[in-house]
């Protein structure tokens, strides 16, 4: 399993991207994609979602992979 960080923008596009197989890193990193996004960035539909994929064909391109 790969879990995936995105940092989404209002229009649903990818800002940021980061994919790893482990877990705990990505829900600490999942953690720092929420506390980074202001408010000002939140109140216009912002989002930071964390999902996971079965292969890394399944990752966005301009995602950084950690293996």
């Amino acid at each position: 399993m790969i879990w995936v960080n995105e940092q989404i923008d209002p229009c649903g596009l990818i800002y940021s991207c980061i994919a790893c197989r482990d877990e705990n890193q990505a829900r600490a990193c999942h953690e720092s994609f929420q506390a980074n996004l202001t408010q000002d960035q939140i109140d216009h539909g912002w989002i930071a979602q964390l999902r996971t994929v079965e292969s890394w064909e399944e990752v966005p391109v301009n995602a950084l992979k950690l293996d």
